[in-house]
C-alpha cells in the first residue's frame, strides 16, 4: 500500500510539473478541471459514442455540413423539433393564452403546408410528364404504323435496291420498284428540280414541271387539276419576312385568289361553249366576226334560253339578259359592254351601273351606285321572271348572296363563279352584313362538306371546290385519303410549300390536318412532313434514293431539320447503310453515298443516324456509322464494350465473336495507317482487347505455350512476387472493359500453368523439377495478385484458382 501511495505521489508531482511547464510561456487560456469534471466530460463523450459505423457517419456528416457553413447542433435541434411531423400533418392548436407557442405553431404549420404543397406539385408534375412522354411515344408509333398501312396499298416484297441505281438515270430498273408509272414520272421531275436547287442556278417552275408531265398521263381530270393550280398560284406575294399565316390572311392575296378562281372558271366555261358549238356546227350556225358575242349567240341556238319577258328584250333573236350573262360568264366584260350599249335604251339605269363596274379598279361600284343598284334589285329585279337578269344584277351589284340562282347555275362551276363574284373585301358603308371569302369557305367546307358533294365518288370535283375557294390544305388532305390520288395531293403540297403558300402546323408530330387557334375560320394547317412520310412509306424499301429526294424538301422546316430525322428513319428501316450514307474503304477514304448528292453536312447526318442507331441498341451498326462520321473515339468506345463481352469465348465460324473480331481487326489496320481522333485510353484498351482475343484463341486451341508467351508480353499479370504490387497499382489504370475480362484471364493463366505442370510432372529430371517449382511459384503469385486486387472478383473465381493451385502441389 505504501508503495502504491508513493507511486501515486510521484505521478501527481510529475503532473504538476507538466502543468507548470505548460503554463509558462504560452498564450493559451488556462483551463482548470478537477478529476470529477474530467470524469463527467469523459462520461458525456462516452454517452455520445455510438457504434463505429454510426460514429463514422456522424463525423463525416459534421465535416461536410460544417465545410458548407451549417451549424450541425442547431440543425439537429430543428430536425428534432420536426421529428413529430413526419407525415407533414398540421400541428395541434395550442392554448389561446400561449402567444409564443401559438406563433411558433403557426410558423411550423406554414412551413409544413409549403412542404406538402411542393411535394404534391412535384409528384403531379412528374406523373404528368411521364404520361406526356408515353403519349408522345405511342403517338409516334401509331402514326408510323398508320403511315405504313396507308403507304402500302398492296403487299410488297422487300427487294433490296441496287447500289448503282440513281433516279437521274435514263432507264429505271424494272421489276423491283413499288412506284407506278405516274409516281415515277413525278419522281423524275422532283429529282430534276432538286438538282437545280442544289446547283444554285436558275430553277424551273415546279408547277410547270408537274403540269408538263401530267399531260402525258392521258387523264383529263389530272390535266385540269394542274391547269387550275397554275392559275391559282399567280398571286402577289407579301412583304419579306411575313409569316405564311399573315400572307394567306392578307386581303390582297385573298382577292388575288378569288380573281384567279373566277378567271379559271371563266376560261373553262369559254372552252365548254366552244366545244359545244363545234360539236353542233349545223345547229349553231356560227358566223360573223370572231369573238365572244358571236360564240354566245351560237351557243344559245344550241342551248336555247327560256324567254319569259316581252319581245323588246331580244337582240339578234336572243334574250338580251342571257347574252349579257354569258359574256360576263366567259370573262369578256368588253363583249358584254357592247351588248349593253346596243340595248341601252331598253335597260334603264343598268348601263350606267355596268359602265362603272367595267371601268373601276376591282370591279366595284361607288357607294352611291352600290346603294341604288341594291335598292333597285330589291324593289324590281328580285321579282323578275328572267333568271339571267337577276344573276347579272347579283354579279354587278353583289346583291343577295343567299340566292343560289338554280335556273342559271345548274352546275357546281356556275355556282362557284356566282358566289366568288359576290365576295366583298372592302367594308360596306351601308352597314349591311358582307359576304366574305371566309363565309363562302365555311359554307362549302363545314356546312355542306364532302358528303354533300359526293366527294369519294367525284374526288376531283370536291378538290376543285376547295382549291378554288383557297382551302388548299383541306383539299390536299382530302385527296391524300384516296390511295390512287395521293401522289397528286403530295405534289400539289410541294408546289404550294415551295411558293410559301402552304400553312404548316407548329409541331411536326401533329395530325395530318389541324386547326390553329390563331387562324381565321375555317382555315386549316397540313403536316407536310407526315404527308411526305406517308407517301414515301410505300416505296422507301425499294426506292430509297427516290424517297431521299422527297425528304430533301423538309430540310428548312421551322424549328428542326426533319430531313436528317427522315434520313435516319429511312436508314434504320431499309438498313441500306452503305448505299445511302457511303462506305469506308481500306485506305480510310469514304465512298460517297446517296446523301452526298445534296451537298450538305454529311458527317452531321451520319452522326445523327449513328446516335439513333445506338439508342435502338444496334451497336454494331452504330460503330460503323460513328467510324464513317469520323467520330473515332465513340466508335472505339462502343467497340470496346462489345469486345469485352466476347473476349473469353472460344472462336467459332459465323459467331458474334468472330464477326466482332474481324470488324475490330479491320478498324485496327485502318487506324494504324491513318490518323484518328480517338483518345489514348480508348485506343490502348482497344488494342489490348485485340491482344487478349489472340491470347484466348491460342488458349482455346490448346497452344498453351504460345498463349502464355502472349500473356507475358502483355505484362497484365505478375510473374514474380516482387511484381505483384506493381501490377496491382497498374491495374487501377485499366478501363472497366479490361477489368471485366480479368477473372477469365486469371483462370486461363492458371489453367495454362496447370497444363504445363501436368505435362512435365512425371519426368524425373533436376532441371524439370526446378521448372515445376517455378510453375508452382507463378501459381502462388497469381493467387496473391488476385487477393490484392481492388476489384471484386466473382464468388467462385478465387476458389477455382486455389483448387487449381492445390492440384500443382
Amino acid at each position: 500500500m505504501d508503495m502504491d501511495l508513493e507511486g501515486f505521489g510521484d505521478l501527481l508531482q510529475k503532473a504538476e510539473q507538466l502543468t507548470a511547464e505548460m503554463d509558462s510561456g504560452t498564450d493559451l487560456p488556462h483551463v482548470d478541471r478537477n478529476l470529477q469534471q474530467i470524469l463527467e466530460a469523459g462520461s458525456r463523450l462516452l454517452s455520445k459514442t455510438a457504434p463505429v459505423s454510426q460514429d463514422a457517419t456522424d463525423v463525416k456528416a459534421s465535416i461536410l455540413l460544417g465545410s458548407k457553413g451549417y451549424n450541425v447542433p442547431k440543425i439537429s435541434e430543428k430536425l428534432e423539433g420536426l421529428s413529430a411531423m413526419k407525415t407533414f400533418e398540421p400541428l395541434e392548436p395550442v392554448r389561446d393564452t400561449d402567444i409564443q407557442g401559438f406563433l411558433r405553431n403557426e410558423r411550423e404549420n406554414a412551413l409544413l403546408a409549403v412542404i406538402e404543397q411542393t411535394r404534391k406539385h412535384t409528384f403531379e408534375e412528374v406523373e404528368r410528364r411521364q404520361w406526356e412522354s408515353l403519349e408522345n411515344e405511342w403517338e409516334r408509333e401509331k402514326q408510323k404504323i398508320l403511315n405504313t398501312l396507308l403507304g402500302s396499298g398492296q403487299e410488297t416484297l422487300d427487294f433490296q435496291p441496287e447500289a448503282e441505281s440513281f433516279i437521274g438515270d435514263s432507264v429505271f430498273t424494272q421489276g423491283r420498284s413499288n412506284l407506278d408509272h405516274i409516281e415515277t414520272a413525278y419522281a423524275r421531275q422532283v429529282y430534276v428540280y432538286n438538282e437545280q436547287v442544289i446547283e444554285g442556278g436558275i430553277r424551273h417552275s415546279l408547277v410547270d414541271m408537274f403540269y408538263e408531265v401530267a399531260k402525258s398521263f392521258d387523264d383529263k381530270n389530272v390535266t385540269d387539276l394542274w391547269e387550275m393550280m397554275k392559275c391559282m398560284i399567280e398571286v402577289p406575294f407579301g412583304r419579306t419576312g411575313d409569316s405564311i399565316s399573315n400572307i394567306r390572311s392578307d386581303k390582297r392575296i385573298q382577292a388575288a385568289f378569288v380573281e384567279n378562281a373566277k378567271h379559271y372558271l371563266e376560261q373553262t366555261y369559254l372552252k365548254y361553249i366552244t366545244t359545244t358549238i363545234y360539236g353542233n356546227l349545223q345547229q349553231a350556225q356560227l358566223g360573223g366576226v370572231p369573238g365572244t358575242y358571236n360564240l354566245v349567240k351560237s351557243f344559245l341556238k344550241v342551248r336555247p334560253a327560256v324567254m319569259r319577258e316581252a319581245e323588246d328584250f331580244v337582240l339578234d333573236g336572243q334574250p338580251v339578259w342571257a347574252i349579257i350573262y354569258y359574256c360576263i360568264r366567259c370573262g369578256d366584260l368588253k363583249a358584254a359592254e357592247d351588248v349593253v350599249k346596243k340595248a341601252a335604251h331598253k335597260l334603264g339605269d343598268f348601263p350606267a351601273f355596268y359602265r362603272e363596274y367595267v371601268q373601276s379598279d376591282g370591279h366595284r361600284l361607288s357607294p352611291g351606285n352600290y346603294t341604288k343598284i341594291k335598292l333597285q334589285y330589291r324593289r324590281v329585279v328580285k321579282s323578275s321572271t328572267d333568271p339571267y337578269k337577276r344573276a347579272v344584277y347579283c354579279v354587278v351589284g353583289q346583291c343577295d348572296s343567299t340566292e343560289d340562282h338554280n335556273e342559271v347555275s345548274d352546275k357546281i362551276d356556275d355556282y362557284l363563279w356566282l358566289k366568288l363574284s359576290q365576295i366583298q373585301f372592302e367594308p360596306d358603308e351601308t352597314g349591311q352584313d358582307q359576304f366574305t371569302l371566309q363565309k363562302l369557305q365555311t359554307l362549302l367546307y363545314e356546312d355542306f362538306g364532302e358528303n354533300h358533294f359526293n366527294g369519294y365518288q367525284q374526288p376531283f370535283m370536291y378538290f376543285q371546290v376547295l382549291v378554288l375557294t383557297s382551302q388548299f390544305e383541306a383539299a390536299i388532305e382530302f385527296l391524300s385519303r384516296l390511295e390512287r390520288l395521293r401522289c397528286h395531293a403530295v405534289h400539289v403540297a410541294l408546289v404550294l410549300f415551295e411558293l410559301k403558300l402552304l400553312l404548316l402546323p407548329n409541331n411536326s408530330q401533329s395530325q395530318l390536318l389541324t386547326k390553329d387557334a390563331g387562324d381565321q375560320a375555317p382555315m386549316r394547317r397540313i403536316n407536310l412532313a407526315r404527308l411526305i412520310m406517308m407517301y414515301t412509306r410505300k416505296f422507301e424499301a425499294t426506292d430509297s434514293r427516290e424517297a431521299l429526294q422527297y425528304f430533301y424538301f423538309l430540310r428548312n422546316l421551322k424549328g428542326e431539320n426533319l430531313f436528317i430525322s427522315c434520313v435516319s428513319e429511312l436508314v434504320l428501316e431499309t438498313r441500306e447503310f452503305e448505299m445511302l450514307l457511303g462506305k469506308l474503304e481500306r485506305d480510310g477514304s469514304r465512298k460517297p453515298g446517296a446523301i452526298d448528292k445534296f451537298k450538305i453536312d454529311t458527317h452531321k447526318i451520319i452522326k445523327h443516324v449513328a446516335e439513333d442507331t445506338e439508342t435502338k441498341g444496334l451497336f454494331e451498326d452504330a460503330i460503323r456509322l460513328y467510324d464513317l462520321s469520323e467520330n473515332h473515339d465513340k466508335a472505339l468506345s462502343l467497340m470496346n464494350k462489345l469486345l469485352s463481352q466476347v473476349v473469353p469465348q472460344p472462336s467459332s465460324p459465323q459467331s458474334n465473336r468472330d464477326r466482332l473480331k474481324n470488324m475490330a481487326i479491320g478498324m485496327a489496320e485502318r487506324y494504324r495507317k491513318m490518323q484518328h481522333t480517338a483518345t489514348t485510353s480508348n485506343t490502348n484498351t482497344f488494342y489490348l482487347l485485340l491482344d487478349l482475343i489472340t491470347f484466348f484463341d491460342l488458349y482455346h486451341s490448346s497452344s498453351t505455350d504460345q498463349a502464355y508467351d502472349v500473356l507475358k508480353q502483355l505484362k497484365l499479370l505478375p510473374l514474380t512476387a516482387e511484381e505483384v504490387e506493381h501490377r496491382v497499382n497498374t491495374f487501377r489504370h485499366y478501363t472497366d472493359e479490361v477489368r471485366r475480362c480479368l477473372p477469365d484471364i486469371l483462370l486461363a493463366a492458371m489453367n495454362t500453368l496447370h497444363s504445363q505442370y501436368k505435362a512435365l510432372r512425371y519426368y524425373n529430371c533436376l532441371c524439370l523439377f526446378q521448372y515445376l517449382n517455378y510453375l508452382r511459384s507463378q501459381a502462388r503469385v497469381l493467387i496473391m495478385f488476385a487477393g490484392m486486387l481492388p476489384y471484386r472478383l466473382p464468388g467462385d473465381t478465387n476458389a477455382r484458382l486455389v483448387q487449381i493451385e492445390v492440384l500443382m502441389n
